[in-house]
């Protein structure tokens, strides 16, 4: 369950909206992570692994990029619940003035993106998951429509979990 309360976040429907990335991105459900995802580095050819230390994104000091695979080729620094990239979280440190990494950081900039591709107004009139799953497709890889060529979660299977996560809150 995302740290942020709903009423930071802007009402239970954004933090389920979180949820649901973090279930789609597959973080919060990952078998190696000790932190509901918040720990999780994107899955490799190597496997999966997770980091502990929240101070800078894991890829802030050098660590090579994770090869997703070999043909075509993908790498990536994705990492975290919401599978920040480091280009990402490079960002928004400097905009938003954030000093490290921690599960509230997460959550603050999956905020923020969620804000800028104008998707917080489908989720806070409460019955428009859709239209927020849409808006953010080309962010999350897991999001059906993206351009990523990795697939994506079909839009009633994510609708279904959101509305899951949103009745147990």
């Amino acid at each position: 369950m995302a740290v942020i309360s709903p009423a930071e976040a802007g009402g239970k429907n954004v933090v389920a909206f979180l949820d649901t990335i973090a279930w789609s991105e597959g973080t919060s459900t990952s078998s190696v992570t000790k932190n509901d995802g918040y720990d999780d580095i994107v899955e490799g050819i190597q496997g999966k692994f997770i980091f502990e230390d929240y101070d800078f994104h894991p890829f802030a000091k050098g660590r090579r990029p994770i090869i997703v695979r070999e043909d075509p080729f993908l790498e990536s620094t994705a990492s975290g619940r919401y599978q920040i990239l480091l280009r990402t979280w490079a960002s928004y440190r400097s905009i938003l003035h954030y000093t490290d990494f921690e599960p509230i950081t997460q959550d603050h900039i999956a905020l923020e993106l969620i804000r800028e591709r104008h998707a917080l107004p489908f989720l806070l009139a409460g019955n428009m998951v859709t239209g927020a799953i849409k808006a953010c497709s080309n962010i999350w890889a897991s999001l059906p429509g993206n351009e990523y060529a990795q697939g994506g979660k079909p839009m009633s299977v994510l609708v279904a979990k959101y509305n899951e996560i949103l009745a147990a809150t």
